[in-house]
């Protein structure tokens, strides 16, 4: 190389470097992309990064100087896992595969078109469920052979038991869109019981023998794979659909959560749902949570179970206390899929400037929390003060009664 085209190139290097240096002390400045430092500690990350998805996570790259120690991720979104396309819609999961810690509880999100099916099919899991967009038909029998088929649109839930045969179909004008909740952490979306892939295994003359037709009306089922969420035309009236002399399930199969009355405050409203209100859904126990711009769900746990939760819209952040010093800080926006292991402490606060709106979920019969704010103010004072040296106004402002948002 020549000494004009060597300067030249050490002249075009020095200028990126100076470049990079502006950037960086830009990015601080403008907060454009939040850096690895807070006072005093860490520094820019000039590096490869990744700034949408550094914008998306605040918390992780400068944590708050109270988090502490090591707890495993308890965050994944909907968006980074995959999406199976079919002719009817769509659907994705997160399950143990995806969130390794969730054992309990694994989450389906799905989209049916109008008209579209989820083809009539059981699990080994308990399926709960929440409508997020639109509207569709349910349908299901029990064991003693009694029937359920109901209209469910947004807010609404149903809860199908483990082994209860059901279907999904997407109404007019354009489907629907739904967050199903499975009472098992390593549930796949993809192992369920067909009823087309049953009777693909099962030989044409034993079919016929079965249905008390003969042996030649069989061995024309659509393959699995054409069906699992097919387009059907979309049905008529509700009425049509329920059957004549058919008996009604005892403890119907759906609910209109947003029906109910919630718990309001100034920083938001709480409306729970399990089975003293809902008695169809045994296994799974919920929380729809809104949180106002600036208010948070209050310092809690949860004294019987983990916690699932699915961010449904708005921005928030969540700090989980594990004990023995070891506390960690997530960033959740819609779509996200949040966790908190079983009796953890932990607050949710809205960061942005709409709503923010969450589902907790727990494999549980009950909903049950325990107030970091309520027990305070029901522990003798002078045992709260020995321990916390609080000031008094701090222990004039505790409150005896329920507040699960706050401010008050």
């Amino acid at each position: 190389m020549d000494p004009i085209s060597r300067r030249n190139v050490l002249t075009a290097a020095a200028a990126g470097t100076l470049a990079t240096a502006v950037t960086a002390v830009g990015a601080q400045a403008g907060e454009t992309m939040p850096q690895p430092r807070r006072a005093g500690v860490g520094g820019t990350n000039p590096g490869p990064k990744n700034p949408t998805r550094a914008s998306q996570n605040p918390d992780l790259i400068s944590p708050p100087a109270t988090d502490h120690g090591v707890l495993p991720n308890l965050r994944f979104s909907f968006d980074d896992a995959h999406m199976r396309l079919t002719t009817g819609g769509w659907t994705r999961q997160v399950t143990s595969r995806e969130l390794g810690i969730s054992k309990n509880v694994a989450g389906v999100n799905m989209r049916l078109n109008a008209g579209g099916v989820r083809e009539l099919h059981w699990h080994k899991a308990a399926e709960w469920a929440y409508m997020l967009y639109g509207s569709a038909r349910i349908t299901a029998i029990d064991a003693e052979g009694r029937n359920f088929v109901d209209d469910v649109g947004v807010g609404d839930l149903w809860y199908f038991p483990k082994g209860i045969p059901h279907s999904i179909q997407g109404l007019g004008p354009d489907g629907c869109e739904f967050l199903l909740v499975f009472d098992d952490g390593s549930f796949s979306e993809d192992n369920t019981f067909l009823l087309s892939d049953w009777f693909k295994h099962v030989p044409p003359d034993v079919l016929g023998k079965n249905f008390g037709v003969p042996a030649s009306n069989f061995g024309n089922t659509p393959d699995p794979s054409e069906l699992y969420i097919f387009p059907l035309p979309v049905p008529g009236p509700l009425a049509n659909d329920r059957l004549a002399g058919a008996v009604p399930v005892p403890n119907t199969f759906s609910h209109r959560l947003m029906a109910q009355e919630p718990i309001r405050t100034k920083g938001g409203t709480v409306r729970i749902v399990d089975s003293k209100n809902f008695p169809a859904s045994i296994t799974i126990a919920a929380a729809l949570v809104e949180i106002n711009p600036g208010a948070m769900r209050e310092l809690h746990w949860h004294p019987n179970t983990d916690e699932w939760q699915y961010y449904i819209e708005g921005k928030g952040r969540m700090g989980v206390f594990a004990s023995s010093g070891d506390a960690r800080t997530f960033d959740y926006q819609a779509g996200d899929v949040g966790f908190v292991p079983f009796a953890m402490g932990h607050y949710i606060e809205n960061t942005g400037d709409t709503p923010l709106r969450f589902l907790e979920m727990f494999k549980s019969s009950t909903y049950a929390d325990v107030s970091l704010n309520r027990w305070m103010a029901l522990t003798p004072p002078e045992l709260v003060q020995g321990t916390l040296k609080l000031d008094q106004s701090v222990m004039s402002a505790l409150r005896r009664g329920p507040a699960p948002v706050v401010p008050v």
